[in-house]
């Protein structure tokens, strides 16, 4: 099969992307985290902060860092909740889940986060977050700004930054659940991730980009990474508020020439480090390992930015929401009461004002840092937000296209579209007549190709997760909850919203609303 074809499938017919009637051996499931073995150990503190809270630094701790990556992807809660039983059934077991506050398809988190950190109360070096035991693991130590500005092209001031985070994809952990559809959820789970690091960053008063572009021979050599097993997914800076230097972060390379992954990786000598995972038995991926091949960058001069433009073209006139008077979301707050509704749903009013709230909270103040803009930061370009809407008072019901840059609705098609929503669920878990606002993140239906190669299709699932998950936490914020849904008729969908004509698909579902929550049990693993 060739991969223009797989990632077609991943998109529009997922059913052909499963490997027959293989059954999901959970016996030999692998962990949800990487553990290191035979590594120096640095704990991190587990005194945890309900607020993280804001304000400057003359420089972020290593207990701020602490911080930061227990609510980026430490392990938050351990929750014990019952299956409904129906009428004349018993009540089966407990479903026992450690859980975190950024999302995961099936909670199976197949992203690892590694870091370069150049902090006081640490060597310099590279090191492992274990979310298991809220600890830094040393896996090579030393001054890497040098091999770090290569791998992005010498498009970063490395050497202003604190911290590079490393995202990485583990392929098995969730491959051994969803087989070839793996590949889409792990472009979108790593997105969520990042969107979540970025809010995280900001309460620590640290700034953030993010390389979606890098030379992944080389970045992987410097962790130490099996590239068949793992690859590194994004490459976001970490630099100090405090020093209002805005000119770290840099589109394009500060002077003529190249690097290379070959003349970088021969420049490092190998990092051989023991990983336990769990599994004893681990299937092929070939589809898999050619998209990541296919995606592979060895030189600078592969690099891209990308410019797109909306089409409003054939769409109604815009309607004017009203403004706020700040977009900021209560992070700390929001993470903890993020919740994930299926047939929780209960239908209430919506109000403009709340729907303003919720759309404008989720682009927020500001854009994120991308290699891909070259300054003109027109992300809503490149991914856009539609929505169906019921019952939101004042607001005629219909699917809409939101404008960001003029705060607007725009008006798609009019009419109550929940039926046709919810016949397009390949799995009835959400009862999308309970359900007052649907969205659905859209991107360019090629991924960008021309420009990007097959890595445009990796790059996109990570730009839409991380839109979901500022969109989640905006929920969150005033008091709703979504559930994202990648069991929906994209084709269908697009129809929905005429999307064809404006060269977009839709690549993933959020309900949003209010629900009633289901009794669960749930405790802190914080002290």
């Amino acid at each position: 099969m060739s991969l223009k074809v797989f990632l077609h499938q991943l998109q529009f017919d997922p059913d052909k992307t499963r490997l027959g009637e293989r059954e999901t051996d959970w016996e030999d499931a692998p962990l949800t985290y990487k553990l290191y073995r035979g590594q120096p150990i640095y704990p991190l503190s587990a005194d945890i902060p309900l607020a993280l809270g804001t304000g400057e630094r003359a420089a972020v701790s290593l207990q701020d860092m602490g911080h930061f990556l227990w609510y980026a992807f430490g392990l938050t809660q351990l929750s014990q909740s019952f299956d409904d039983a129906r009428e004349g059934e018993e009540w089966g077991s407990p479903l026992l889940h450690c859980r975190r506050f950024v999302p995961s398809g099936g909670g199976l988190y197949p992203s690892e986060l590694y870091l370069y950190l150049k902090m006081e109360g640490l060597p310099f070096g590279v090191y492992h977050y274990d979310a298991a035991h809220h600890r830094l693991i040393l896996l090579r130590e030393g001054n890497f700004d040098d091999y770090v500005s290569e791998s992005l092209g010498r498009r970063c001031a490395i050497s202003a930054c604190f911290g590079v985070v490393f995202v990485s994809t583990v392929f098995w952990k969730n491959y051994f659940k969803y087989f070839n559809f793996s590949y889409r959820l792990q472009g979108l789970d790593a997105g969520l991730l990042i969107g979540q690091m970025t809010e995280a960053a900001k309460a620590i008063d640290a700034e953030t980009g993010v390389y979606f572009q890098f030379l992944d021979r080389s970045v992987n050599h410097l962790l130490g990474l099996t590239a068949s097993k793992e690859s590194v997914y994004a490459v976001i800076p970490l630099h100090a508020n405090a020093e209002r230097n805005d000119n770290w972060f840099i589109q394009t390379a500060i002077e003529k020439g190249h690097s290379a992954s070959a003349d970088l990786v021969a420049m490092l000598a190998p990092a051989e480090h023991e990983s336990y995972m769990r599994s004893q038995r681990v299937l092929p991926y070939p589809m898999l390992l050619e998209a990541n091949r296919a995606s592979i960058m060895e030189s600078s001069r592969l690099f891209r930015t990308v410019k797109a433009e909306v089409a409003l073209t054939g769409l109604g006139e815009g309607i004017s929401l009203p403004a706020l008077e700040s977009r900021s979301i209560d992070f700390d707050s929001a993470c903890r009461n993020r919740y994930s509704p299926e047939n929780d749903f209960v239908l209430r009013p919506v109000s403009l004002i709340d729907l303003a709230a919720l759309l404008q909270k989720t682009f927020g103040e500001t854009r994120h840092r991308n290699d891909l803009d070259e300054g003109h930061h027109n992300r809503a370009a490149r991914i856009a937000l539609y929505g169906c809407f019921y019952g939101v008072e004042g607001l005629s019901n219909g699917a809409y296209l939101y404008d960001d840059s003029a705060n607007e609705l725009r008006m798609v098609r009019p009419g109550d579209h929940r039926l046709q929503l919810q016949e397009g669920l390949s799995l009835a878990n959400v009862n999308m007549h309970q359900v007052p606002l649907c969205f659905h993140i859209a991107g360019d239906i090629d991924y960008f190709r021309a420009q990007l190669g097959y890595r445009g299709y990796r790059i996109q699932q990570m730009e839409a997760g991380m839109l979901v998950q500022r969109l989640l936490l905006a929920a969150s914020d005033i008091g709703m909850a979504g559930r994202p849904l990648l069991g929906f008729d994209a084709s269908g969908s697009n129809a929905l919203y005429d999307m064809i004509q404006r060269n977009q698909t839709c690549l993933i579902q959020i309900p949003i609303g209010y629900c009633r929550m289901r009794p669960r049990l749930e405790g802190s693993l914080s002290r």
